[in-house]
């Protein structure tokens, strides 16, 4: 067991300064109250694939949730219906201040589309999922998860309501600014769209992360440069929204000597509060062919008096203020072991001196040299 605690460190966005075209107005203001922040790891486990059973098709886990009421987690894979049926796993965790104390995949569940049918796969076309992120309903007990959608074919992203069978029962609107264009770059970029889902804690508030920024918002994060991507903020049951710049970092890590392969994204989110979230940044660098090394940090964010850009349509236009961030944990300066493919972060019961856990989960890509990894944490946000 590791205890870590980390300084509140506020940042400015993107990297050192803003990329070429965009007019942010400055952000040092920190988050009040400037605070440290007690950050516990507790331990560590990987899950593998079996030949038969549950646990056969395994992988790719992209989102989670904890039910508090029937003490069930459930963790969504992004399989597009390609290893088999897109499909979410119910499981049992059980934990304390000194790990992870057991663990068992209850079953698996394959999601339907509104006529009943399972959802396809890329070779027969049509509403081809690709799911990275699923949450509680903490006001109805339904599932509500999110797919990506795919530019290439001009399917929009998704977030949809279904039962806990799996069936179908709705589609939520989102802001048509996040829809796909395949015949000109306007919107939601290929495999970097609607990432992250997260209610407040009264389930009168729902967010949404996109991993990268629009076309029209500016370039990608690069190693000089980072990038504003769109956070949107929707009372549950309104048409209305608002939405507020998130400043992700640069490319923290080059990919390896003649490895061109790097990114950096958002992959998660989680409510602290109603305008207060707890944000995964992502980084993945090549270092063989098609073979990557993950850079993971985990940042406390704000809208304070960030501006709503809701109805600004490029943010390389315009002067706007982001939302202000500071630096929560750095996995990979924590000195806790390899940190995989983290897209997936849910909060746990609380322990009994108070403290909140968080779960961290990895998606394994179905790739040999990757592995579905849970890391568990206590932590203190102040």
């Amino acid at each position: 067991m590791t205890a870590l605690l980390i300084a509140a460190c506020t940042t400015h966005p993107p990297g050192s300064h803003a990329p070429t075209g965009l007019h942010a107005q400055s952000t040092s203001a920190a988050l009040a109250p400037p605070a440290a922040v007690s950050v516990t790891w507790l331990g560590s486990m990987t899950l593998s694939r079996t030949p038969t059973g549950v646990m056969q098709h395994f992988g790719g886990i992209s989102g989670m949730d904890w039910d508090p009421a029937s003490d069930t987690w459930f963790l969504l894979s992004d399989d597009r219906s390609e290893q088999a049926p897109a499909r979410f796993y119910t499981a049992r965790i059980g934990l304390s201040a000194h790990g992870f104390t057991s663990l068992v995949i209850d079953s698996v569940v394959s999601m339907k589309q509104a006529d009943g049918s399972l959802y396809p796969g890329p070779r027969q076309g049509g509403d081809v999922p690709d799911g990275e992120a699923i949450r509680v309903d903490p006001q109805s007990g339904d599932l509500v998860w999110t797919s990506e959608g795919d530019r290439r074919t001009g399917l929009d992203p998704w977030i949809r309501r279904m039962g806990r069978g799996g069936e179908f029962i709705g589609q939520l609107a989102l802001p048509k600014n996040l829809a796909v264009h395949a015949d000109r770059e306007l919107g939601s970029r290929h495999n970097l769209s609607l990432e992250g889902l997260a209610y407040t804690p009264d389930g009168a508030t729902r967010w949404l992360a996109m991993e990268a920024p629009l076309y029209e918002d500016g370039p990608v994060p690069t190693l000089e440069h980072g990038a504003f991507v769109r956070f949107t903020r929707q009372p549950v049951g309104s048409a209305r929204y608002a939405q507020f710049a998130y400043p992700v970092d640069a490319i923290p890590v080059p990919g390896s000597a003649g490895r061109h392969l790097s990114d950096n994204g958002v992959s998660e989110i989680l409510a602290l509060g109603q305008d207060r979230l707890l944000v995964v940044e992502r980084s993945g660098h090549e270092v063989g062919d098609l073979q990557f090394e993950f850079s993971v940090r985990l940042y406390e964010t704000s809208v304070d008096d960030a501006t709503d850009i809701a109805d600004i349509p490029s943010l390389r236009e315009g002067r706007f203020k982001p939302m202000a961030k500071r630096l929560v944990l750095d996995l990979n300066k924590a000195g806790i072991g390899r940190i995989d493919n983290i897209e997936a972060v849910s909060w746990g019961p609380r322990l009994p001196d108070g403290r909140r856990t968080l779960i961290l989960a990895s998606d394994d890509n179905f790739a040999p040299n990757q592995v579905n990894q849970l890391m568990l944490f206590a932590i203190d946000m102040r």
